[in-house]
């Protein structure tokens, strides 16, 4: 488990992550770049599920692999993702993550011992209110978009719509573009994953999810040592924590929505989805078992 690190390492872990440094507007650096001086200070990890862990909605056995390694490891890995709640239930229970934060950033699943509790960024009567205005937006996007059908899997929603863009149908970027507008239009905010256009109401975003995450996990604030987190995605919607993530990294195929990105992470991996994902952990599994500077130490802040 990760502990309060000693006075002055988050502060220098920080300087050290350059995290005041605006994200490179170009394609990020190779994975294999990243020193391992950098690596051997980082806490823990915040990952997308779809297509970083997963290939068409299975866990991907390098992924798992990568992610029992960590926990075997003590590094914490939570992951905040725009599935529903409903659908993130099992996985909460059976893969190896501290937590599941789902609907981008609305609701967690966090593992206490053998149970999985759940909590919300809304209050009950909040998300009654939204749940009528957001089955009034979804209707108007089935109806003016051709083509359009909400994901299978809202069945498990909550707190948001989703309109499948790839996963079991096909729209092109024109109508992805106008399901956007739309659900602006209605007040929504709106983001573009590697599957799905998810809408919804509320200020919470995966970023809001992280700071969240590790003030709810562990009694900490993000801001002070972001620099030690290392975050991995895959698509678009990922952009926002690749700008205010200095440890940023996506997987190979993120590669496949460089004509929609105004932020790359600052790097990317040679593997696509989880092997993409097992690279990462590869590589901070061994910066955080290599000693620096003469006898092994253990990480500060673990």
């Amino acid at each position: 488990m990760i502990g309060n690190p000693p006075p002055g390492a988050v502060e220098q872990g920080q300087a050290d992550a350059s995290s005041s440094q605006p994200r490179p507007p170009l394609p990020p650096l190779p994975f294999h770049e990243l020193p391992a001086a950098r690596l051997a200070a980082v806490h823990g990890v915040f990952t997308d599920i779809d297509d970083t862990l997963t290939a068409h909605g299975a866990l991907a056995p390098a992924a798992l692999a990568a992610l029992q390694a960590l926990q075997v490891a003590g590094v914490p890995v939570v992951a905040i993702t725009g599935r529903p709640l409903g659908w993130s239930e099992p996985f909460a229970r059976d893969w190896p993550l501290q937590a599941i934060v789902a609907e981008n950033g609305a609701a967690a699943l966090i593992r206490d011992g053998s149970r999985v509790l759940t909590e919300f960024t809304q209050d009950e009567a909040t998300r009654a209110a939204n749940a009528l205005r957001l089955r009034a937006a979804a209707a108007r996007v089935l109806r003016e978009v051709p083509g359009a059908t909400l994901a299978r899997d809202s069945a498990g929603r909550i707190t948001d719509i989703a309109i499948d863009h790839s996963e079991f149908a096909f729209l092109d970027e024109a109508a992805i573009a106008r399901v956007v507008a739309l659900m602006h239009e209605e007040g929504l905010n709106a983001t573009v994953s590697s599957i799905h256009v998810n809408g919804w109401f509320g200020e919470h975003t995966k970023l809001s999810a992280a700071h969240w995450m590790l003030r709810r996990l562990y009694g900490r604030e993000l801001e002070p040592e972001i620099g030690r987190w290392l975050y991995v995605g895959d698509s678009t919607n990922d952009q926002l924590m690749f700008s205010a993530f200095p440890l940023s990294v996506g997987v190979a195929n993120l590669r496949r929505f460089a004509a929609q990105l105004h932020t790359w992470p600052a790097y990317i991996t040679a593997g696509e989805r989880g092997e993409g994902f097992a690279e990462v952990a590869s590589a901070l599994l061994a910066a955080l078992q290599k000693p620096l500077h003469g006898p092994q130490q253990q990480t500060p802040g673990r």
